[in-house]
């Protein structure tokens, strides 16, 4: 994993997610195709607009009761979080243009 993506677990999610800047947080697998695609986007999308959004991963298999706690049935889902609440969720793969229209980057 990237050194601009942070890797989260049930024990590091709420203080990860309390942050000047919005954090959008990945829910993924390592058996997941769509998440594989997904994750070179949101490794370019920290690399280039790291001043803007934080990027993070929560591997689902390893973290389910952050699964259950946010309702994620079904991967990729990126949750948005503003201030530590949830802003905003994106349910499947997007493409670099979707991503960042989604969160007016």
């Amino acid at each position: 994993m990237s050194d601009t993506i942070e890797n989260l677990t049930e024990a590091s999610f709420d203080e990860a997610i309390k942050n000047d800047l919005p954090v959008l947080v990945d829910f993924w697998a390592e058996w997941c195709g769509p998440c594989r695609a997904v994750a070179p986007i949101l490794e370019e999308i920290a690399n280039e607009h790291g001043d803007k959004v934080v990027i993070a991963k929560v591997n689902v298999d390893e973290n389910p009761a952050l699964s259950v706690r946010f309702s994620v049935r079904s991967i990729p889902t990126m949750l948005l979080f503003k201030s530590g609440e949830e802003a905003k969720r994106i349910v499947g793969a997007k493409n670099k243009a979707g991503l960042l229209k989604e969160l007016e980057i």
